[in-house]
């Protein structure tokens, strides 16, 4: 028998059961478990294959009745060559899902409602769609590879309505964006990688929907690795995966939505090794892991309290569950407004001080030599040099969706600090910033930004005339 399900009656799993039946109804799959099963992972490491593991391996979607551990899981991807990454939507109705029909077909986008036979195909591209989940206001969000772009990205974050129209693309520097979820604030939390000009380690981004106010949630301590697609609960916790670099395992890692960058908990049990977590109570969480005797990826529940897997819902003898999610209802999160408007060009950037790096400022003493100019760096040239203000702060507009890190400048043209990760603009969008590098979750001080008393500097610099239509600052 190639699946097989452990006969189980320990209260233990009586109250794992009632926990996942609370939201049960009409829906015939509601309370049940999606599991992701796939051929064996061996180490995952969280890099872009580590984190599309199916990418080139059969992988299947099947269904777990926990009301009938013995019966035999149902798959809903029979049709399928490969499926993977299923997302439910906020009513519990419909499954969001990647798959490929042929083998040799690219990962497209689909959705099924849940319980029934019947599906539909999203997406039709000739690129690899991935990661698919549900936005508030009838929308989509997925990752798109984009063979060769002319901004250096690799796989790219794009919506589009549920019936596939009106596609757009969403982010526009030189990384790689996968593992996407949606926070309860409505924003959208990936893991982003940077691929050019050097790879570097992948950490969780956050981004509006309409793809504005993209910017660092979280990154792993020690080298270690995030991978996979987080959840949030009801009380501001966010669970997700981190490859630790120095046992080589996968462990449970949470931090709280107030302090994602010094929050972090490690959960999981040191012999423990898992590859997806979904919460399912304050104190019970869905896993797909192994412990030190196990010699593949089952899926389990797992104690909080006790700090440990529990009971052991579901094994393939020849597969490894890759991943699991339970079928219910959830609260839609925020539908937030778009200040995009595609008649603007530019978008605008105020830093108020760009000696301002960390938790230090000339103020206290800070021990570099101060930088007065500010090179913006393109993808493929400089795109400026801009002298700021005495008082540190620079005002620019910048051609929107135009990747570009800055690195800060002396009096000589020698590099002060940076240059930086990679940002863009999208159109009309409007940011400002503390400083460069300076602490993500730091205040700005309560001053006047000499910057803001002058018209914006254009970039790239060498470009004129620019036609936009005229937008009243607020």
């Amino acid at each position: 028998m190639l699946c097989r399900l452990n006969k189980l009656t320990s209260a233990v799993l009586t109250l794992f059961i009632v926990i996942l039946l609370t939201a049960c109804g009409g829906n015939s799959h509601e309370g049940k478990i999606i599991v992701t099963v796939a051929e064996k992972q061996g180490n995952t490491t969280g890099s872009a294959g580590g984190n599309f593991p199916m990418l080139n391996s059969r992988s299947e979607l099947l269904i777990v009745d926990p009301e009938n551990l013995s019966g035999k899981p149902v798959s809903i991807s029979p049709d399928f060559y490969s499926a993977c990454s299923p997302s439910v939507s906020y009513d519990g109705k419909k499954i969001l899902f990647a798959a490929r029909k042929e083998q040799n077909d690219p990962w497209q986008i689909w959705e099924m409602e849940a319980g029934k036979k019947s599906i539909r195909k999203i997406i039709s591209l000739s690129e690899n769609c991935f990661d698919p989940v549900y936005l508030p206001g009838n929308r989509v969000v997925f990752s798109r590879q984009i063979p060769n772009d002319t901004l250096k990205a690799d796989y790219t974050l794009f919506s589009c309505n549920i019936d596939g129209s009106d596609l757009k693309r969403l982010t526009f520097n030189p990384h790689t964006y996968y593992g996407t979820s949606i926070l309860k604030d409505g924003r959208i939390l990936a893991i982003s990688r940077q691929v050019f000009p050097v790879v570097s380690s992948p950490g969780y981004m956050v981004l509006r929907p309409d793809g504005t106010k993209a910017e660092l949630f979280y990154e792993s301590p020690e080298g270690n690795v995030v991978r996979g697609i987080c959840h949030e609960t009801d009380n501001g916790k966010i669970f997700f995966i981190e490859h630790e670099k120095q046992t080589g395992k996968n462990r449970i890692v949470s931090i709280n939505y107030n302090r994602p960058l010094h929050s972090r908990s490690l959960i999981s049990e040191p012999d423990g090794d898992y590859l997806s977590v979904m919460p399912l109570s304050d104190s019970k969480l869905l896993v797909a892991g192994k412990t030190g005797t196990d010699s593949n990826y089952a899926l389990y529940d797992y104690d909080l309290k006790n700090g440990k897997s529990g009971v052991k819902l579901y094994e393939s003898a020849e597969k490894d569950v890759v991943g699991a999610l339970l079928i219910k209802a959830n609260e839609t999160p925020r539908n937030l407004p778009s200040e995009v408007d595609f008649g603007v060009k530019t978008g605008l950037l105020l830093c108020q001080n760009i000696n301002l790096t960390g938790m230090h400022s000339p103020e206290k003493g800070f021990s570099l030599p101060l930088a007065d100019r500010i090179e913006l760096i393109g993808v493929d040239s400089s795109l400026g040099i801009i002298i700021v203000e005495d008082d540190g702060s620079v005002y620019l507009k910048i051609a929107a969706d135009t990747p570009f890190r800055i690195r800060t400048l002396d009096s000589k043209g020698s590099t002060v600090n940076g240059p930086g990760g990679w940002y863009y603009l999208r159109p009309n969008e409007r940011r400002g910033c503390i400083g460069c590098h300076e602490d993500r979750e730091m205040v700005p001080a309560n001053r006047y930004a000499t910057a803001v008393s002058r018209n914006p500097v254009s970039v790239p610099v060498h470009v004129d005339g620019i036609v936009e239509k005229e937008v009243e600052l607020e």
